[in-house]
């Protein structure tokens, strides 16, 4: 069964490197079920990590791929922790299934970069901001909205406090856009000015008269890096009808980490001036 709340990044390490050690044993899908058992769908989703890690299980593919005990103590050492289930769990009935899956990489993230074509990225969001942006798009019953405002929060929290870097690339028609009114908006965009101060943090703002750039007409984006070798990057690009594509797939994630790279580039640099009163703000 899939943990209720997604996979934590330690679950899908542990389960990579099953895979991976079945590769290296040269054992196929259909000869590791035979040790199990089990289909060769039971595999496939242990090693997706789709299904908690039971102890028996691992410990007979192990000894199917003639793992040394040396290499096969950490990996047992480490399926309790790996089987917890995230911090995010408690707010999981107000998380669709791919906020689960991309929390869960969020979570362990050295470094999110965001870009938002319209809104300031959720990651700024004040919470009034936030809320108002939901009762606005979204159809949510109000007590599903206030566990939204609190996962979110939690999530800003977690970012900041275990020093992840948060890069974010926004139009500045985004600070132009009234959500929630003047208040909100004068709110908003202190707490864009505050980020300057902020270690980790860079926030790059594109003027309204600048000319197109790799990002323009692109759908919100995020692209996440977590710093296990076991767990690639990760595009996340959330297109229009509320469809979410996660990408895993390396030369798409490049694609769009070089688009990105590009917008960047031509954006003003972190701490330039903007008209119209706006400023970017952030580290260089």
């Amino acid at each position: 069964m899939r943990p209720r709340s997604g996979p934590t990044v330690e679950h899908r390490v542990l389960a990579t490197r099953l895979r991976m050690l079945r590769e290296r044993a040269g054992v196929s899908l259909q000869a590791a079920a035979v040790a199990l058992g089990a289909h060769p769908a039971t595999v496939r989703r242990i090693e997706r990590a789709e299904t908690g890690l039971d102890a028996h299980q691992v410990r007979v593919l192990l000894e199917r791929y003639a793992v040394s005990g040396a290499e096969a103590e950490p990996i047992m050492a480490g399926l309790a922790a790996a089987n917890l289930p995230g911090w995010w769990h408690r707010w999981r009935d107000a998380m669709e299934p791919w906020q689960q899956e991309v929390i869960g990489i969020e979570s362990s993230a050295a470094l999110v970069r965001t870009w938002h074509p319209a809104l300031v990225p959720e990651l700024l969001r004040t919470p009034a901001y936030e809320a108002a942006l939901c009762r606005t798009m979204t159809p949510d019953s109000a007590p599903r909205r206030d566990k939204h405002l609190q996962l979110l929060a939690e999530r800003q929290r977690r970012l900041q406090e275990r020093g992840a870097a948060l890069w974010a690339l926004f139009p500045a028609a985004a600070l132009h856009t009234r959500v929630g009114g003047p208040a909100v908006m004068a709110e908003q965009r202190t707490v864009l000015e505050e980020a300057a101060h902020r270690h980790h943090l860079t926030v790059q703002v594109v003027p309204l008269d600048f000319p197109p750039h790799p990002m323009t007409g692109v759908p919100p984006l995020h692209l996440l890096r977590v710093p296990a070798p076991e767990i690639g990057d990760r595009a996340v690009l959330e297109t229009p009808g509320a469809r979410v594509e996660i990408i895993g797939e390396p030369a798409a994630v490049m694609d769009y980490r070089i688009r990105l790279d590009g917008a960047c580039a031509a954006a003003p640099h972190p701490g330039s001036p903007l008209p119209e009163g706006s400023r970017s703000t952030g580290n260089p």
